[in-house]
């Protein structure tokens, strides 16, 4: 990591960006990022979220760093285009919340996808010979409709999840279970929206959620600067355009094929391309 110099870290606000879907590599460097914070003792950190969304398990991991974090460090999150979903579940970590009036968020609730191919593989003759230790090992094989005994497993998987995802923005914003499922339903609204429903404290831009994070922490909002942490890429990557990395690379670091594989048939937060 490449550190500034000019002021003590104590005088300076940390930001982390957090863009594209959330799976592991994100967790991985938003998770490194959080402790370098920790060990330099910079006062506050800025979060900056535009995601659609990603993987329950590395947004939770990320969720419950900040919220330790927040012991020791003041944390401002500012919402960008789109910070739904896993976004949103992230967000939950930081103290105070600032979107822009357009920004689209919400998408609160989890949804499982599987696909079903029975009828065309039927079509061109292809079958398969499952041997398995139990009736449900295969279960959201593409090859076949589910039973309604893997339904109801799938469906207390969901329900589970959603609990999990319920509870954390209650307690995040200090609202009622019931109000929150009042609108964690799958449905998306903008800041504006979301202000009026207690999901986020102000409307603003990311500049105002900086100055806001200054003023937290007893710095002059005029004069403090923020540094933004982020993973160091390898010599050769910064001598070439663009990083070397092509337009299909997720802002995490992963291609479009890992991260279709890394997720296919787990418990996703609304994810859309």
């Amino acid at each position: 990591m490449i550190w500034p110099f000019k002021k003590p870290f104590r005088q300076q606000i940390a930001r982390i960006e957090i863009t594209g879907a959330i799976a592991g590599g994100t967790r991985k460097r938003v998770l490194a990022a959080l402790k370098t914070i920790e060990e330099k003792k910079f006062p506050a950190l800025l979060l900056r979220i535009d995601s659609p969304g990603g993987t329950v398990g590395d947004s939770q991991e990320i969720y419950s760093a900040l919220k330790r974090l927040r012991e020791k460090v003041k944390v401002v999150a500012s919402f960008g285009n789109i910070s739904a979903s896993g976004g949103v579940y992230i967000g939950m970590g930081a103290e105070h919340i600032v979107a822009n009036p357009g920004t689209i968020t919400g998408s609160i609730g989890v949804i499982l996808r599987g696909n079903n191919l029975e009828r065309l593989l039927e079509k061109i003759g292809v079958s398969f010979k499952v041997i398995k230790s139990g009736p449900y090992k295969d279960i959201l094989a593409f090859d076949r409709e589910l039973t309604d005994p893997e339904k109801d497993i799938l469906q207390a998987l969901i329900d589970t999840s959603y609990q999990q995802f319920v509870q954390t923005v209650a307690e995040g914003r200090n609202l009622a279970e019931e109000a929150v499922r009042s609108f964690a339903d799958g449905r998306v609204f903008t800041g504006q929206q979301a202000l009026e429903l207690g999901l986020v404290d102000r409307l603003g831009t990311e500049e105002e959620a900086r100055r806001w994070a200054a003023e937290l922490v007893g710095l002059d909002p005029e004069k403090t600067k923020t540094f933004t942490i982020e993973e160091r890429k390898p010599f050769w990557n910064r001598l070439l355009p663009g990083g070397a990395r092509s337009a299909s690379t997720l802002g995490s670091g992963m291609n479009w094929l890992e991260f279709e594989l890394a997720t296919s048939g787990l418990p996703l937060w609304l994810y859309r391309p």
